[in-house]
């Protein structure tokens, strides 16, 4: 047990001489201060949530299906404060983000690393987000990791397996740095699983985690969209991004894809 000097207290324990001092707005415009307020704010739930994701392939992979769900479910809870997010940064209007938007040059939400690690954990692989982090630096090395790790939705289906369900190989044993293709097997052993919950409850159980995350992330997107328009109309992002057209392109992703076809079969 680490001894705590008396003489701790609050802004030292929390570093908040570091964290406050940690915003460094371009221009003297008022709502800029705001901007960074949010975006780093994010990054720290991104963190967070990262810890919580990482920690719960753990508890899948080692057959722990009851305990995982406190982790899991702190990662939907901090999605939804994430979309609660957006509704602060859509108090600011057109006019007051363009009069500091220059100063953003070519930096995007495109190029968070901490997000991108998020999907990739969550299982969508796209291997092109590299080229925004430098080669060599921690950001692009965790990135890589994840990549070429297996994801929480192909360590989901490893526990399935070991339960007894026929998976197709090329489920379990693949590229996982590619994109996940859905699989018909995968679709019906699941489904399998949601017509006699009862005696599949861990995995029932484990599965409706899972869809919360996925439906939390579905509105996290929506409500990105929504606001992005709201502040720059049909505008490109900076970045050179598509703006609205690309956040819309990615409305219809889904993490764990089975557990959403399912629902029709069953």
């Amino acid at each position: 047990m680490t001894d705590t000097p008396a003489s701790m207290t609050y802004g030292g324990y929390l570093a908040l001489g570091q964290l406050l001092s940690a915003q460094h707005p371009i221009s003297a415009q008022h709502d800029e201060m705001l901007f960074v307020i949010i975006h780093q704010t994010k990054e720290l739930w991104l963190k967070q949530a990262l810890i919580e994701l990482d920690l719960s392939k753990r508890l899948v992979r080692g057959g722990r299906l009851v305990e995982v769900h406190k982790s899991l479910s702190r990662v939907s809870r901090i999605q939804a404060v994430m979309t609660l997010s957006w509704d602060v940064l859509a108090t600011m209007t057109p006019s007051d983000y363009t009069s500091f938007r220059e100063v953003l040059g070519g930096s995007s939400g495109f190029q968070s690393a901490q997000f991108r690690r998020f999907e990739y954990v969550l299982g969508l692989k796209d291997g092109g987000h590299l080229k925004f982090q430098d080669e060599g630096s921690a950001e692009y090395a965790a990135l890589l990791e994840a990549l070429h790790a297996p994801s929480l939705w192909d360590e989901a289906n490893a526990a399935l397996a070991r339960a007894g369900f026929d998976l197709p190989a090329e489920a379990l044993e693949r590229d996982w740095s590619r994109p996940y293709v859905p699989s018909p097997e995968v679709e019906a052993a699941w489904a399998t699983v949601y017509l006699d919950t009862e005696r599949w409850w861990p995995l029932y159980q484990l599965a409706e985690k899972l869809v919360d995350i996925d439906d939390a992330l579905a509105t996290w997107r929506h409500k990105h969209v929504v606001t992005v328009e709201r502040v720059i109309g049909l505008k490109r992002g900076t970045g050179g991004t598509a703006g609205v057209a690309y956040l819309q392109s990615t409305l219809g992703k889904r993490c764990f894809p089975e557990l959403w076809s399912l629902r029709t079969r069953i």
